[in-house]
């Protein structure tokens, strides 16, 4: 999965990381000289500039709300402010935003615009009608989970390794501004935690139990063996003396004396006054108007209006459909024992893991090379940014997915990262690796995300706003090229492809058990055992990342079977005329796109080839 870079309540916009700065900019430029000299020269503006230009300031405003998003998007002009999230004053000026444009776009006509504008005319009125709507649904009385938290997004932020940028005095100061936000958000995400107590809208009892140890490692005796330390460790030899003093004399100040203590009252509250609150129940049907909530959660998350119980019966016919395909592979590796035994097998036995971190690191780079090599066969259009691939860091380890990708920068100052947890190598099997860097990498999620960044003519929102079930469902797709790529002839790998296909399977059973059909914790996970060679602490892992984001994981299999069903569609109706590479352009090059509208596009598109 893509890895989230901030909490819950932002998660979603933070995680599409970069463009340049200048290029926002000068997109913005372009946009509002072409109007003035239109409207010098006496000339009615035209359809598709009011769009591009209404988009355009859209855009622009969201940065000034969001200005960690900011950072990401290469935009620096806001990186000495946090954005709290949580205040009435944002989430006023969240609704404001979203109901002023949504009746302003209202007023474009449509049928003036380009084919492309269409759909991002589309693409715009959907994202302001599913986050309006996920307005009337208290989020903002559970600012932080076990999965996506604020506290590690921070520090990952203060790593030298993100986004936000350390390279001058100036960029010293704006970290030590946002870090002074940050301890006002600690201080309000209590006031909200207690009104969701109010209101009975409270994590689950094991997620608290999570959290605690997450927060009690940030809370060091020495100032300089925090991570929040770290940009001190990384001030440029350039800096004068009296800079570099007086810098780290006012970091030390003020992560010893506000950032620790205040995150010291933040594990206090949930281990002594949160925990007692939270609820005995795992699912999202436990919380008040939980089932409407947790519908609108998978719709927006998959893109579609599939209800929950037909998400779950498709899961209950893939997790089916692949079992049979595993026992094909049992057969045919002539595995004396039933399926159960074969999974026991590949889950246990020493050659089928790697004894040190790094051997699974180095084995992941040799993969890249093999998979690169296919890539221009099934692609003209490829992402100029590479990546690079990096074990989790050991401070979230424990509690990360197995795997996720970060992406890059487009001004090449960052690769995208390719994440691999190294905590329980038992938990990342040989067999499961090229599978893996497929969704991951290329030409997963790296490719989808980098040549969405590099686009140019489309507006801003478009190249930095992103759906999970168009991404995650590339992502599985790719694992499905696979196949065609000729990587899956060994069939341990292949197995490796079906479990990680039945992880998504499951996931459509499992979600929707948990948050729609009462479905415990320990029922989740012990049918995911039943189903799949998963590590247990995998799988424990996985169901407690469901009950936190619910929704999420539906999206991974309604997208690829969308995209593999648009695919199909395609093949038939063009037959000779159907070109692979023409059909990932299509996908591809307009940016991450709701599932309605790529259908609209694909449909387009080979109405134009006939």
């Amino acid at each position: 999965m893509r890895k989230a870079v901030l909490a819950l309540s932002i998660g979603a916009i933070l995680g599409l990381a970069g463009c340049g700065e200048n290029d926002a900019k000068q997109t913005q430029a372009q946009e509002q000289t072409s109007q003035i000299a239109a409207n010098e020269a006496g000339q009615e503006q035209s359809a598709e500039q009011a769009y591009l230009l209404l988009v355009d300031n859209y855009f622009n405003d969201l940065l000034k709300l969001e200005p960690i998003y900011a950072t990401f998007v290469g935009v620096n002009d806001y990186n000495d402010q946090f954005g709290d999230g949580l205040s009435h004053a944002y989430l006023t000026e969240r609704h404001q935003l979203n109901t002023r444009y949504l009746k302003e776009v209202k007023k474009i006509d449509r049928d003036q615009l380009s084919n492309e504008l269409k759909l991002s005319y589309d693409m715009f009125n959907y994202d302001r009608n599913v986050a309006l709507a996920d307005e009337t649904f208290p989020n903002h009385f559970m600012p932080m989970n076990q999965f996506y938290s604020t506290v590690i997004s921070m520090v990952q932020l203060g790593s030298g390794e993100s986004a936000q940028p350390f390279n001058t005095v100036e960029d010293y100061r704006n970290w030590e501004k946002r870090l002074l936000g940050f301890i006002d958000w600690l201080k309000l995400a209590q006031v909200r935690m207690n009104e969701g107590i109010e209101s009975k809208v409270v994590l689950p009892r094991v997620l608290v139990e999570r959290i605690i140890p997450q927060l009690s490692a940030q809370l060091v005796d020495n100032v300089d063996d925090s991570l929040f330390y770290t940009p001190i460790t990384l001030m440029p030899e350039s800096f004068s003396d009296t800079d570099k003093q007086a810098i780290t004399a006012e970091y030390t100040k003020l992560i010893g004396e506000q950032l620790i203590p205040e995150l010291t009252s933040l594990r206090n509250y949930f281990q002594n006054t949160y925990i007692k609150s939270s609820r005995a129940t795992d699912g999202w049907w436990g919380l008040p108007n939980g089932k409407v909530w947790y519908q609108h959660l998978a719709n927006s998350h998959t893109t579609t209006t599939m209800p929950v119980d037909e998400i779950h019966k498709v899961g209950l016919d893939e997790v089916a459909r692949i079992l049979s395909e595993m026992d094909k592979v049992r057969v045919q590796v002539d595995f004396e024992g039933d399926l159960n035994a074969f999974f026991a097998s590949l889950s246990s036995e020493p050659q089928y893991f790697f004894t040190e971190r790094q051997g699974l690191i180095d084995g992941y780079m040799e993969l890249k090379e093999q998979i690169n090599v296919q890539m221009p066969k099934y692609f003209n259009v490829m992402p100029k940014a590479d990546y690079v691939v990096k074990p989790v860091e050991s401070f979230r380890e424990q509690s990360a997915a197995g795997a996720s990708y970060d992406a890059p920068a487009v001004d090449g100052s960052r690769p995208g990262v390719f994440y691999i947890n190294t905590y329980n190598l038992k938990a990342q099997p040989k067999w499961g690796m090229t599978t893996l860097s497929l969704h991951e990498a290329a030409p997963g999620h790296h490719f989808q995300i980098a040549i969405k960044q590099e686009l140019t003519g489309v507006p801003e929102f478009q190249r930095f706003g992103g759906y999970t079930a168009f991404e995650e469902g590339w992502g599985l797709y790719a694992e499905y090229l696979g196949i065609e790529m000729g990587l899956f002839n060994d069939p341990y790998q292949y197995f490796g492809k079906l479990s990680d296909e039945m992880l998504r399977a499951m996931r459509l059973v499992v979600d929707t058990g948990l948050h729609a059909k009462g479905w415990t914790r320990e029922q989740a996970i012990q049918y995911m055992k039943d189903n799949s060679p998963m590590a247990e602490s995998d799988i424990i892992a996985e169901v407690e990342r469901y009950m936190a984001i619910p929704g999420q994981a539906l999206s991974y299999k309604v997208g690829q079977l969308q995209i593999l069903a648009l695919r199909a569609k395609s093949e038939q109706e063009l037959g000779d005329k159907f070109d692979l590479k023409a059909f990932h352009d299509q996908i591809l090059t307009s940016g991450s796109l709701p599932m309605e509208v790529m259908e609209l596009k694909v449909n387009d598109w080979i109405a134009s080839q006939k």
